[in-house]
């Protein structure tokens, strides 16, 4: 019993302007902005009291001398889509 093959032709794309990736590097956020909100709101509802408010600058002051992580490389992938573009889109045509 020979198989029944159905070949589905693939949908073709309409032709892009330009191939572009949208924000490949996000930044990271930054861990100490929730200590610092907090003692800032400690230091507005206390008035600037060092005893009320002191464990909470002693933790932003553990978190703000850590070292930072390093940084990663940049990603290129726009970079090589522009630097290829002109052989993924083929030759233009020419008005006359």
């Amino acid at each position: 019993m020979p198989l029944k093959t159905t070949k589905v032709a693939a949908p073709r794309l309409p032709p892009l302007q330009k191939i572009r990736v949208r924000r490949p590097d996000q930044p990271q956020a930054n861990p100490c902005v929730g200590i610092m909100t907090s003692m800032l709101g400690c230091w507005a509802s206390s008035g600037y009291s060092a005893q009320g408010c002191m464990a909470l600058e002693q933790s932003l002051r553990a978190c703000m001398d850590q070292a930072k992580p390093k940084d990663q490389k940049k990603n290129t992938i726009n970079y090589h889509l522009m630097r290829l573009y002109p052989n993924i889109r083929g030759a233009k045509k020419i008005d006359k």
